[in-house]
């Protein structure tokens, strides 16, 4: 059936077009969280028996607004609009009218899009009236839109849900600011790539909430997490509800038969891998951490590279090291990086398409990075790896978490270079300010969820089950070693065989 409702790509009120940039020092502060542990009760997401059974008052398609969490690189926002027309294919079959399907990254200039709370005020005003859910979903989520339909209907719509697939930390963890620390099991938070569902009444409350009160958190680390947070308000809202049939199987699995979402098989079409000798790599260290670090990476993952430098405060002929002229500092780093960036640029290093900067407690895979890399076009101004925001609520910035890795095309590379967006200081967070001077100059911050600012340990185990992740970082209470070949080794040559781990995706 044709489309009786053409689904909008900007929503109405949306701010003009520009880039805002937040000047100041930067104090990275970890936020409280004052919950106690006993508050939250194993049996809070069950649906209250008054609340069950199927809504009297039929779903129809055209109410549930379906949010695809996009991204403005190409690559991505391809992905994306490939599985908005996969899903309104979908829907023409059923014969009603066309719900609306939207990409987040074209419904406003707001860089803080994707952290999703800012939206909520123009998503309240644009469909809180006529619409009764808004669901999201990944560009990677393979969804059957009868079978959510069915869910849908299983849940009194006139009241406040908050549906998805529940995570839990096994351990308190510094990306989560130490939560729970009493009992973290006990808080569940939605792994986005089942996706999950906000009734109308809750967005319109959530909406009136972010309107009067000034969103709080000044950092945006792990977005599943904060978000759960911010709706179940310390008791006050509700906590996520289970859903079984929001799945992260892959589709052709057999325990896929009941889901509603699961995830494909195979990656999308990329290019063939990129050659390790068109990958530069930066390892930033230190005179203190050359017998303790870096021996790690020589034992890990340094084979696998063809092009790999390693800059210090010190010249150590042995490793070997590269004094870049920057005095070594505690904490931020920002006079080293920027003095690898102009070292990547000159002749004093081969000329690549990719600039990788990793710390040396970085554990990283880069065979699985090659094939990454064969989905984007180093022609374009590619910044790659976990991202994370300061202040979007408040027009901040998104900024490449460094631990994790930063890729960077030889394009944005040159770009920031000729812009003169330099460090306010040698000690200023190299990876913020390079968030700040990309975000000024319209280039936008590309996430991926299997680069990892952390351990293993600091994330859920059900998250990791379906990646195959790319990096992780630091070797605190860890054997790096014994981890890198648990979670990214797949050389058969290397040292140790690695551990194959249950659940885990074998392709990118």
């Amino acid at each position: 059936a044709p489309p009786r409702t053409a689904p909008p790509t900007m929503l109405p009120g949306s701010p003009a077009p520009g880039h805002k940039v937040v000047s100041c020092l930067l104090l990275l502060s970890f936020t409280s969280v004052n919950v106690a542990s006993g508050d939250f009760k194993d049996d809070a997401s069950q649906i209250p028996e008054k609340d069950q059974g199927i809504d009297e008052r039929q779903l129809d398609l055209k109410e549930i607004v379906f949010i695809i969490q996009s991204q403005r690189n190409s690559f991505h926002a391809k992905y994306a609009e490939r599985r908005r027309d996969e899903l309104l294919q979908q829907a023409a079959s059923l014969e009603q009218t066309l719900p609306a399907v939207l990409l987040i990254h074209k419904l406003t200039e707001n860089e803080g899009d994707w952290s999703i709370l800012p939206l909520l005020p123009q998503l309240s005003a644009s469909y809180g009236r006529n619409s009764s859910w808004i669901f999201f979903l990944e560009e990677e989520t393979n969804l059957k839109i009868t079978k959510l339909l069915q869910i849908l209907r299983r849940f009194n719509k006139s009241k406040e849900w908050f549906l998805g697939k529940p995570l839990h930390d096994e351990e308190s963890t510094i990306i989560h600011h130490y939560a729970f620390a009493d009992n973290p099991t006990v808080f569940k938070y939605p792994d986005f790539t089942a996706g999950w569902a906000l009734s109308i009444p809750l967005v319109n409350r959530l909406a009136n909430k972010v309107k009067d009160e000034p969103l709080k958190s000044d950092f945006t680390i792990d977005l599943k997490h904060e978000i759960a947070l911010y709706i179940c308000e310390n008791g006050k809202g509700p906590y996520l509800t289970p859903v079984p049939e929001l799945c992260t199987e892959e589709e052709d699995s057999p325990r896929a038969a009941n889901c509603a979402t699961t995830l494909s098989a195979s990656p999308p079409l990329c290019g063939d891998p990129v050659r390790k000798e068109d990958i530069f790599i930066a390892v930033k260290t230190c005179k203190k951490f050359h017998k303790e670090r870096v021996p790690v990476v020589k034992k890990t993952w340094e084979k696998h590279a063809a092009l790999i430098e390693y800059y210090s405060d010190l010249t150590d002929a042995s490793i070997p090291t590269i004094d870049l002229g920057v005095p070594n500092t505690e904490r931020g780093h920002c006079g080293k990086t920027f003095a690898i960036l102009e070292r990547f640029v000159s002749d004093a290093v081969p000329q690549t398409n990719w600039l990788v900067i990793v710390d040396d407690d970085t554990l990283i895979s880069i065979p699985r990075l090659q094939k990454l890399l064969g989905c984007y076009d180093p022609t374009e101004s590619v910044c790659l790896g976990e991202r994370y925001g300061y202040g979007l609520g408040l027009g901040g910035y998104s900024y490449i978490t460094g631990g994790g890795g930063m890729v960077f095309s030889k394009a944005a590379v040159g770009r920031l270079l000729v812009s003169g967006c330099r460090c306010y200081s040698n000690d200023a967070p190299d990876d913020m300010v390079l968030g700040m001077c990309f975000n000024a100059l319209g280039v936008p911050v590309t996430h991926n969820p299997l680069f990892h600012q952390a351990r293993p340990e600091d994330y859920a185990k059900d998250y990791l089950a379906h990646q195959v992740p790319i990096s992780f970082h630091k070797h605190w209470n860890i054997d790096p070693v014994s981890v890198f070949h648990k979670w990214l080794a797949d050389d058969k040559n290397d040292t140790l065989p690695p551990t194959p781990h249950r659940g885990t995706r074998e392709d990118l």
